[in-house]
């Protein structure tokens, strides 16, 4: 077993090696975001689903988002064929979005209200509507930024978030949005601006 475990090991880090992914250093924080992140739940994702560095697969010019429902990855482009790539929880079979958009608004620690077709599957979120939604926080399902995607002038009402079920990253267990760690939500909303373009695909991006 032990001559196992090492060789597992060996295997892992050469296809971690070959992978050519760099770590990047997290974002700065500001004193509302360090107070209520200590609060905010910190499960963790598998490594597998933290915040690299990569050769880019997508193809796309550098600024683009481009989401893979089907491995649940985010990337966003870099120069010299480089992307950021974060692990993101999506949809499920029922619920997921495909198509492309851009960012049309853009808030931190934003307000959440459910929305009617939420309401409909779990009325129990009808007094939260009632009181106007929830302001924004550590309990709130939307974490500690939103990215809202526009077709034009229509939002899409899904949106790029964070969330404060960070376990679930790399699940497909969303209503149709995509849910990121809360630093990486701040990683990347510090990157993004109105009109960036999101590409999002249930296509495994190679």
């Amino acid at each position: 077993m032990k001559l196992r475990a090492i060789l597992g090991i060996a295997l892992v880090s050469a296809a971690l090696a070959g992978c050519n992914m760099e770590t990047t250093p997290d974002p700065t924080l500001s004193g509302k975001d360090r107070e209520f992140m200590s609060l905010a739940p910190s499960g963790q994702p598998s490594g597998d689903y933290k915040r690299f560095i990569v050769d880019d697969p997508t193809g796309q010019a550098p600024g683009t988002i481009t989401i893979d429902t089907f491995k649940n990855f985010l990337y966003y482009s870099l120069p010299n064929h480089k992307a950021i790539r974060y692990g993101v929880a999506t949809g499920n079979e029922a619920s997921g979005w495909t198509g492309e958009a851009t960012v049309g608004k853009m808030a931190e620690w934003p307000h959440w209200m459910p929305p009617s077709d939420m309401l409909e599957r779990w009325p129990h979120l009808k007094p939260t509507a009632d009181a106007g939604g929830l302001p924004g926080g550590p309990d709130n399902p939307l974490g500690s930024r939103a990215m809202y995607l526009f077709q034009g002038s229509k939002d899409t009402m899904y949106r790029i978030h964070g969330t404060n079920e960070p376990e679930l990253i790399g699940q497909h267990v969303s209503s149709g949005c995509i849910r990121m760690r809360d630093i990486d939500a701040i990683d990347l909303y510090g990157r993004v601006h109105l009109g960036t373009k999101v590409i999002v695909t249930d296509k495994p991006v190679t």
